[in-house]
């Protein structure tokens, strides 16, 4: 079958930066899907994007559908056929339907018997007259929140359409996208080209919109201004701290990037660096240079979207613009700093958290009583904790923080600095929003951790307790996030807390609702389960460990289940695992059939009639023995290698010994016996649940 590239351009309007990466990703996975869906096969698929484009470009597409068979089938030959073997008015209609005779009809035989069929081969359509409805299905299904119309159109995109690209090899496929027609003829750079660009093939799109100050690869941009901003810093012996995010939002701004560098008033340099670096990335997307000290350098980097033939003027410019910003981050910074936290904790009370559970000063009255609960049973300072609990929300009635709210969290730690509060107080103001996203730091100090968690447990506590936990996709108040926080916190920094007794008292602290302890409980070990899976432990696991424990409090302690999971897994992966894990499940069965109490009393020597039943009962007391002190200090991957020992004596009970039988007081004696076996296990976790290796 021919083959031949495709093309299709998407000409718009100004993109959305921020969703310009995903918005081309999903359009090449979207055109894919398609053509694979129509069953046309191709080679590859290149995808390119630029703040007026989204393009793609798939290599050695087929030219047509392949044929493909169809088959229907009629009725079946008992009802086709009379006795005389004469076609019925059923196998009549069945041929006439298919437009022939019944002799040319087929057999086929199938699960209910045989039937007749007609076969016939359909040819595949053309790809050109498939490509405008791949294209049209692959925009319409883009993940846009809000669509626009234009002029009098009735189509909808992110953005007005104001060109379309299609060639199928040198071939304009006809027809139109979203009201606008096909055609060869792209457009380069806004204003360092003019005109149109004909297109003659998809091989020469990249080179000719690049001869027109376009470079289409989103990613060879993207490093390309990596260069430029690296070797423009070099040149005035500074360092240029990237922000990723940053990075690639101003990758989606530019066509044809150039990097200029600027400078402000040192002046400026007063103020918090944060103030300043925030004042400069947040509004005017400039990055910001270091000294090899790391102190900010009073100069930034510009990435434009021309080349100038007058550079002084563009950074004339960028500089004019910035220094009203840096002037404005100055002013409120320095009118922020003429009353204390303390002294704007009242202006809390006029800022809603919430209309069923109060403002933020109710918020923070709440946070600064749970934290000094979880700092004393932790050992920490419980009057630093208060205090930071007290304060770290006052930052949000702030005029800094209102006019850069991405500063919230951040500027707490400086005016307390200012206020001279203790410095741990200080930084507990900063860390406790930590962690903010997937895979960002926890805490590092311990009124920062105190302070982190509750202010997360507060907040689900809240919600859960009015009914408003996260629902699908929904998750106004980052419960998810919060949930995982507390998780990480007390996991990855060991702190050795009753979660269920920290929850319980927090619940205490809001009037009038109730306290959904064990929904907001089991929430949280989801979390620690899904945590768990990202590092690549199975769910079995962690379940394993929730199934087992000699009461109901595993989980009350998220650091004790920890440890536990850490064994459980460490001790999945070994030898012996598999085995265990099938006699604990055969022990199990067992003991799920017996509704006896007698099974549940204690095992009487006497009645151990066989050798391996009594050797199992001798090896079960000796390790229940070993494994005390081992339980107590919580080893439990030793505790589990101690056990491992019990394999051979039980398959020798289970190989020699009949559980079931007739003599019910050595059966029950040999149940509770199993039952003993069972709960040496179930101390640490229900192994019969994990899977091995």
């Amino acid at each position: 079958m021919k083959r031949d590239d495709f093309l299709v351009e998407i000409g718009t309007e100004e993109l959305p930066p921020r969703f310009l990466r995903q918005l081309s990703a999903d359009f090449e996975e979207n055109v894919a899907s398609e053509l694979r869906t129509l069953g046309l096969d191709f080679e590859d698929i290149d995808r390119y994007a630029t703040p007026r484009r989204l393009a793609v470009i798939v290599k050695n597409l087929d030219s047509a559908q392949p044929e493909r068979e169809s088959v229907r089938q009629g009725p079946s030959l008992k009802s086709a056929f009379d006795d005389k073997n004469e076609p019925t008015r059923a196998a009549l209609g069945f041929a006439s339907s298919c437009g022939v005779k019944v002799e040319q009809l087929e057999t086929l035989e199938t699960e209910k018997g045989s039937r007749l069929v007609h076969r016939t081969l359909i040819q595949g359509q053309a790809v050109q007259e498939l490509l405008c409805q791949v294209v049209e299905a692959a925009l319409t299904r883009l993940p846009i929140d809000r669509r626009m119309r234009w002029g009098d159109q009735r189509v909808e995109f992110v953005r007005p359409l104001r060109w379309v690209v299609m060639l199928y090899g040198s071939s304009v496929v006809k027809g139109s996208i979203l009201g606008i027609g096909a055609d060869r003829l792209t457009f380069g750079h806004r204003f360092m080209s003019s005109g149109s660009i004909e297109l003659g093939s998809p091989n020469e799109y990249a080179e000719a919109l690049r001869k027109a100050h376009v470079m289409v690869e989103f990613d060879r941009r993207q490093e390309l201004i990596r260069e430029q901003l690296e070797t423009v810093a070099n040149d005035l012996q500074g360092h240029v701290v990237i922000d990723e995010k940053l990075l690639e939002e101003v990758t989606a701004l530019v066509e044809w990037p150039v990097t200029l560098s600027g400078e402000y008033d040192n002046e400026f340099l007063a103020a918090p660096e944060k103030v300043l670096i925030s004042a400069m990335k947040e509004h005017q997307r400039y990055f910001h240079l270091v000294d090899a000290n790391g102190a900010l350098l009073a100069r930034f980097l510009a990435v434009v979207n021309i080349e100038s033939t007058n550079p002084a003027l563009v950074i004339a410019g960028n500089e004019k613009v910035i220094r009203p910003r840096l002037a404005d981050a100055t002013f409120f910074y320095q009118l922020d700093t003429k009353k204390t936290l303390h002294a704007k904790l009242e202006q809390l009370k006029g800022v809603v958290f919430h209309a069923q559970l109060g403002s933020y000063f109710d918020k923070a009255q709440r946070v600064s009583d749970l934290a000094g609960y979880i700092a004393r049973q932790l050992g920490f300072d419980a009057a630093l904790a208060e205090r930071a609990g007290l304060l770290c929300k006052v930052d949000l009635v702030t005029a800094l923080v209102n006019e850069f709210p991405d500063l919230q969290g951040t500027m707490g730690y400086y005016f307390a600095i200012n206020d001279e509060e203790p410095p741990e107080v200080a930084v507990a103001l900063r860390e406790h929003y930590l962690p903010a996203f997937a895979g960002d730091r926890v805490p590092a100090s311990d009124t920062g951790r105190v302070l982190a968690l509750a202010d997360k447990m507060d907040t689900l506590i809240g919600l859960f307790s009015i009914g408003q936990p996260p629902s699908g996709s929904r998750d106004p108040f980052g419960l998810r996030r919060a949930a995982l926080g507390i998780v990480r916190i007390v996991v990855e920094e060991r702190l050795d807390l009753d979660l269920f007794a920290c929850l319980r008292h927090g619940a205490s602290l809001f009037t009038g609702q109730e306290f959904p302890s064990e929904a907001l409980l089991g929430y949280i070990l989801e979390r620690l389960s899904n945590w768990y899976q990202d590092r690549g432990v199975p769910q079995s696991v962690v379940l394993a460990v929730r199934a087992g424990g000699v009461d109901d409090s595993v989980g009350h302690n998220l650091l004790d289940l920890a440890r536990r999971v850490d064994a459980v897994d460490g001790f999945r992966q070994g030898g012996s695992a598999a085995s265990l894990s099938e006699a604990n499940k055969r022990v199990a069965n067992i003991l799920l059939k017996q509704v006896d109490e007698v099974s549940r009393g204690a095992v009487d020597a006497a009645l151990l009639e066989e050798k391996a039943e009594r050797e199992l009962y001798q090896v079960i007391e000796a390790k229940r023995q070993a494994i005390g002190p081992l339980m107590a200090s919580r080893e439990y991957s030793a505790a589990l290698n101690s056990l491992a020992d019990l394999q051979a004596a039980i398959d020798c009970f289970f190989d020699e010994v009949m559980v079931m039988v007739e003599d019910l007081p050595v059966r029950n004696n040999r149940i509770a016996l199993l039952q003993q076996l069972r709960q040496l296990f179930l101390e640490i976790a229900d192994i019969s649940l994990i899977q091995s290796n």
